[in-house]
């Protein structure tokens, strides 16, 4: 590396070639004109030419930063040969661009020896190259310890590159000397240790300093603390500087901002600098449009980028347009490059085609890879086979990483049981998830606890009763009824028997009968009783006796008996004997 006072603006990774040349004087750091700089030039190539010293290793570097190898070489020469540091330590970076790196080294040595921390650091990056870590360590410490910001630089990322801490302290000794990539890796350093606000601090004073990478990192620690508006402004700027993954994942934040026009248009830059997740989010895009054809190009150009996702995506396209082949075709490739959720829909594929045997091992891939609705569907497999142990293993794996169905099963399970206090911890899991049966369930626990029901009871039976679960109705039928709700109850029965439940339909007929609407709740009595409701035909068959259709009354009678339960069709039959003695006489 070159001493010089007059640094240049600093690089994330420096290598020799690139470090400035020394000056033996401080220059101000604006650019001389060209008029200038031709009189400083040649006062000092006069004086080197009388024999300065001083001079010739001035006018050395600056024919050194020209590029003019042929007339700084022996300006420099001269120089190093009556002692000058700085001009050994620039002959060296002269002759490591003419390619002679160890006659370079040579003068870095001496350079060095001499206390030149720049000759230091650059003898140090020497070895480095070279693989001789024990020497290139020694140096770039001389380098750091004589407070060289590039040498502090340069001996962390030696430690750090051998898991030394130590690492740490030199990072920030670059860092609070302005070291941009060292106030990047210090900030990484923090967070790895969870330390985020001192991480955020260094992170922004990187990204502040035009760091990409800080840039795009600040960003996504912002967004996970859902400071959208500061993470979209660092994503832009991460983004405008040509980081694909920050242009990936500005788009995200403007579709959900409902900006979807410029979510595609940052996508479309990501994806064409290579971003096969980018990729992927313009297949979904346009998929969602039905521009299936332009959605298979992304997904392609996604798979393209190394995205595994890609083919799965391919594969789920295919097998929304019925190509099941060619579905399979590509979730197998995903499967195989370990795509948990790929060998899923593979196994489902495989089993809806009959091939429960080829199916099963990719569900278990699949789900030892750590997919949830794998091992929901070995489960439902397992129990298929009266296999309940492992069923309940691959339930309650599922269930503990949140699937609601896995949870309502591991709940029915622990209730037949007789767990009721374990079972309603799972029911209130899969209830929470969505499960309409799961509320209905939960309501029941609840209901059980107190002989007059509970409040929390009927909330869940609601709940359930809201999403459609006919049963869950008829309840809260049954709940306004025992308050004296008479309307709630008739517009939950109601609801009920026109969703198809028989107990509504019957409960309903009860209901209306008690308030002399007797023949609407025969028409209610009769959809339940031709659904099997022995109940209800037997209150059909008493109906039709007191009418004096006794060939009616029977027949009601018989279906009663056929449907039960057993004191129903004990109280039919006894009344069939009745009307057919009657019949007979």
């Amino acid at each position: 590396m070159l001493e010089a006072r007059l640094l240049p603006q600093e690089a994330d990774v420096t290598s020799v070639s690139e470090q400035p040349v020394e000056a033996a004087t401080v220059l101000d750091d604006d650019v001389l004109t060209a008029r200038e700089e031709a009189e400083l030039q040649a006062r000092y190539r006069r004086a080197a030419d009388l024999g300065d010293t001083a001079a010739q290793g001035k006018i050395g570097t600056l024919l050194l930063r020209r590029g003019d190898l042929d007339g700084a070489e022996p300006y420099l020469r001269a120089a190093t040969s009556a002692g000058d540091r700085a001009a050994a330590n620039n002959l060296g970076v002269l002759l490591h661009q003419r390619g002679y790196p160890d006659e370079a080294a040579g003068w870095w040595r001496i350079a060095a020896v001499a206390g030149s921390a720049a000759a230091a650091h650059a003898l140090g990056r020497h070895y480095r190259e070279r693989g001789d870590e024990p020497a290139a360590e020694y140096w770039l410490r001389q380098a750091a310890e004589t407070g060289h910001v590039l040498g502090a630089y340069a001996l962390a990322d030696l430690l750090e590159h051998r898991s030394d801490v130590g690492a740490e302290r030199w990072y920030r000794a670059a860092a609070e000397h302005g070291h941009r990539e060292a106030t990047y890796r210090l900030a990484r350093i923090c967070a790895e240790r969870g330390e985020e606000a001192e991480a955020e601090q260094w992170y922004r004073q990187a990204a502040a300093r035009g760091h990409t990478r800080a840039s795009l990192r600040l960003g996504t620690l912002l967004e996970e603390r859902g400071e959208t508006e500061q993470a979209r402004r660092w994503y832009l700027t991460a983004a405008k500087d040509g980081d694909p993954r920050a242009a990936c994942a500005l788009g995200f934040l403007l579709r959900d901002a409902g900006d979807v026009d410029g979510a595609a248009e940052w996508w479309r830059r990501a994806a064409q600098e290579g971003d096969g997740q980018a990729a992927n989010a313009l297949g979904a895009l346009h998929a969602q449009e039905g521009e299936t054809q332009t959605a298979e190009r992304w997904y392609r150009a996604a798979l393209e980028a190394g995205d595994d996702n890609g083919a799965y995506n391919l594969g789920l396209l295919c097998a929304a347009r019925g190509r099941v082949p060619q579905a399979e075709q590509w979730y197998r490739r995903a499967a195989y490059a370990g795509h948990r959720e790929a060998a899923n829909a593979l196994a489902v594929l495989l089993l809806q085609s009959g091939d429960a045997a080829g199916a099963e091992p990719w569900f278990s891939k699949a789900a030892e890879a750590g997919s949830v609705d794998a091992a929901f569907n070995l489960g439902i497999i397992c129990a298929g086979r009266e296999d309940h142990a492992a069923a309940r293993r691959w339930y309650e794996r599922a269930a503990a990483a949140g699937h609601t169905e896995a949870a309502l099963q591991v709940a029915m399970a622990l209730q037949r049981e007789g767990d009721l206090r374990a079972a309603e911890k799972h029911l209130r899991c899969a209830a929470g998830g969505g499960s309409a049966e799961a509320a209905f369930r939960l309501g029941a626990v609840l209901d059980q606890e107190t002989a007059e029901g509970s409040a929390e009871a009927e909330e869940w039976y609601e709940r359930a009763a809201r999403l459609g679960h006919r049963r869950a109705q008829v309840r809260l039928g049954m709940c306004a009824a025992r308050r004296g709700d008479s309307v709630d109850a008739a517009r939950w029965y109601r609801l009920a028997a026109e969703a198809g439940s028989r107990n509504g339909a019957f409960n309903l007929g009860l209901l209306l009968a008690r308030q002399g609407s007797e023949a609407e709740a025969a028409l209610w009595w009769t959809i339940a009783a031709q659904g099997g409701h022995g109940r209800a035909a037997l209150r059909l068959a008493l109906l039709a006796a007191r009418r004096g259709e006794l060939n009616e009354a029977r027949k009601w009678c018989d279906q009663a008996v056929e449907c039960g339960p057993a004191e129903v069709a004990e109280r039919a039959a006894r009344l069939s004997d009745v009307l057919r003695q009657e019949l007979t006489a």
